[in-house]
């Protein structure tokens, strides 16, 4: 069964309403015990299940996420995929500094276009908003390597909404990629609007919310996860959100059932279904996790299935 392509904004760029997230694929600031070649086949497995974009960072491992993800695609046809990354952290100084200055934009994408072993980065996005740069100006840099052939759309991520259309004072910003899940909805009720009007794609990040939404939590899971894990500041994983999370996902059983789906499937099969996201990057850290992901790309829900989980979540709606 063919898969349906989505274009991104104004770009010429054609994509998978699915991708893959990778930032466990060579993060090893991020995740602990990862290893290269799981990574490799992480990214290999998504190619090779009818996934084409790939959403890397350069704070992924400090560029070594885009290394694997050059070695992994060396055998495969540069234009049956799509690369996205991103880059902010500036390393110049010995600390991480938030740069969007153009000169050090420009610098990363050359440095990165070096690791991934490419000639162009499908999408690059200003990975979070600086305190001085004016966004026109950081974007307008991005449009200079778009018109050279370096990137081919332009995106930023972690915006505002102000910050959003500031960047795109001059019409050149294609992708938004901001938190967005059916538990986290704001982007509802300001961002999207915005991007629908002026025809920019929307990417969100967190779209399983930690493993929430795929069905794997339950009321007698432990949540004292330890010192330095990232969910132990969420308010996701505190009482009473919690217990009513678990009801919300709970209560898709019955569908994904009836689909024959995993509940993690389900949700992803809404996302792809939502006329306001345009490509949804679940992450993974086993090739069989992208594997089962891509089945998503194969569900089809009624307009009453999708409204049924709609409401299912709608006391987390915006």
């Amino acid at each position: 069964m063919a898969v349906a392509q989505v274009t991104l904004g104004s770009s010429s760029v054609t994509t998978t309403p699915l991708g893959l997230g990778a930032n466990a694929v060579g993060g090893v600031n991020l995740f602990p015990n990862l290893k290269d070649e799981t990574g490799i086949e992480i990214v290999q497995a998504a190619l090779d299940n009818g996934i084409q974009l790939l959403d890397t960072a350069f704070v992924y491992g400090l560029g070594h996420s885009e290394e694997l993800i050059g070695k992994a695609t060396a055998a495969y046809k540069r234009d049956t995929f799509q690369i996205a990354d991103k880059a902010a952290q500036d390393l110049s100084s010995g600390e991480m500094v938030v740069s969007n200055r153009p000169d050090f934009l420009k610098r990363s994408v050359d440095e990165a276009l070096t690791r991934l072993n490419t000639d162009y980065i499908d999408v690059f996005y200003i990975h979070f908003p600086d305190a001085d740069t004016p966004k026109a100006e950081a974007v307008g840099a991005l449009h200079d390597l778009k018109v050279a052939g370096k990137i081919r759309a332009v995106g930023v991520s972690n915006f505002s909404l102000a910050q959003i259309e500031e960047a795109n004072q001059d019409g050149y910003v294609d992708v938004v990629e901001n938190q967005f899940s059916l538990l986290h909805q704001d982007a509802r009720a300001d961002v999207m609007p915005y991007l629908a009007e002026h025809n920019i794609s929307f990417v969100p990040f967190f779209p399983l919310a930690s493993g929430l939404l795929t069905g794997k939590y339950t009321a007698d899971t432990d949540l004292n996860f330890g010192e330095g894990d990232i969910r132990s500041g969420m308010d996701d994983f505190k009482q009473p959100r919690y217990s009513q999370i678990l009801t919300a996902v709970d209560s898709l059983a019955p569908l994904a059932a009836a689909h024959k789906v995993s509940i993690a499937q389900l949700v992803l099969a809404y996302y792809i279904a939502n006329p306001q996201v345009s490509v949804v990057i679940p992450g993974a850290k086993r090739p069989s996790q992208v594997e089962a992901n891509a089945q998503a790309l194969q569900v089809s829900l009624s307009e009453e299935e999708y409204a049924a989980i709609e409401k299912a979540f709608s006391a987390f709606a915006a």
